[in-house]
């Protein structure tokens, strides 16, 4: 596979989305991309399995990591790249064209296109970031290469309607078990019911209302919901066990221990189990290239209620954002979309940022 960067972001999204890279198999894509970039002579670039990075060595005062992954959630026959028409717009209808290789198609071409930006720049496209954190590839970088973190500044190219969506909330997933005595359904009395134990777990569930917490002048919406349950032991048998699974989104103001306090009050008196927590990242915009960025986006900046790798950065000390074309509700959905507005407006908005003097 050969990308062309000289073709318009558009044509480039088409060309990146038609080069299946399911989280797992992005091989070919990264082969591609690196073949691309390492073409930039004042682009210095590296690769560390199936992430490519790519770096100015200008000399600048402040530098800035623009990432974005490669990876996509699995196809459903919405490849390949479309073209259609939604109320009158133009849009690339298929996989990835939202989630996020509209973005990552933009940081291409400028990247490509840009040989004196008024920041260095760090270009990172990583790969497995829709699947485990094991795996994900900015993550196993950071651990291996923290050198290449080195940054005032980050921005990741996660679908944000083309506005600017400050930090991210955090996730916390646990386990609520509930415990009985096995016994034939015939004679439900003689044992004790595990699955109807759960009924006070889904009630309190049910019942919670989402709080709003303000975080640096953007509100930031929690929320508490059952995920999956499991139990049962067969059509005959009363079950001796049941399993709720949970999924807390809090604000980034909260630690996970914060998350865990508040998450173990709700649901007092039953046995529960972390076991998976990543905490959000502040929003970050009160540092002053932050607020350089936001001005010359012209964007109004919004909370991001998902978790994304901005998180990784925010723990870094590097103030982050997302910046994306595309609408987070597409994403991840059989009739995934971009609206072709979004990816020219989020290209211009970055060129005008990193030429601005």
């Amino acid at each position: 596979m050969v990308l062309d960067l000289t073709v318009s972001s558009v044509d480039l999204t088409r060309a990146i989305c038609d080069i299946p890279s399911v989280s797992g198999d992005e091989k070919t894509l990264a082969d591609a991309i690196e073949q691309a970039v390492s073409a930039c002579p004042h682009l210095e670039v590296l690769r560390h399995g199936n992430t490519i990075v790519a770096r100015t060595d200008l000399g600048r005062a402040q530098r800035v990591a623009i990432a974005g992954h490669i990876d996509t959630v699995p196809i459903n026959a919405n490849l390949p790249i479309r073209d259609v028409i939604v109320d009158g717009e133009p849009y690339l209808w298929g996989r990835g064209t939202v989630d996020m290789k509209g973005g990552t198609a933009v940081q291409l071409k400028l990247a490509a296109e840009l040989t004196d930006p008024v920041v260095d720049v760090t270009w990172m496209w990583y790969d497995n970031e829709e699947v485990e954190a094991s795996k994900n590839g900015l993550a196993l970088l950071a651990a291996d290469r923290p050198d290449l973190f080195a940054a005032d500044f980050a921005i990741l190219g996660e679908p944000s309607n083309g506005e600017v969506e400050g930090g991210c909330n955090g996730t916390m997933r646990a386990v609520v078990r509930t415990h009985g005595v096995r016994a034939h359904a015939a004679r439900a009395w003689v044992g004790e019911n595990a699955i109807h134990r759960a009924a006070p777990i889904l009630a309190r569930l049910a019942e919670y209302r989402a709080r709003e917490v303000e975080v640096d002048g953007l509100l930031y919406r929690e929320s508490l919901s059952a995920v999956r349950i499991s139990g049962g032991v067969a059509g005959n048998v009363i079950p001796d066990e049941c399993e709720v699974e949970i999924n807390y989104r809090f604000a980034p103001s909260k630690t996970a221990a914060d998350a865990e306090a508040h998450l173990r009050g709700v649901l007092a008196g039953f046995e529960l189990e972390v076991t998976d927590a990543a905490e959000g990242a502040r929003p970050g915009l009160d540092a002053p290239i932050a607020r350089q960025f936001v001005d010359a986006v012209r964007a109004q900046p919004r909370p991001k209620y998902g978790w994304t790798d901005v998180a990784r950065f925010s723990a870094l000390g590097i103030p982050a954002v997302n910046y994306g074309p595309g609408d987070p509700h597409l994403a991840h959905h059989d009739e995934e979309r971009v609206a072709v507005a979004q990816i020219v407006a989020v290209e211009d908005g970055l060129r005008a940022w990193l030429t601005s003097r």
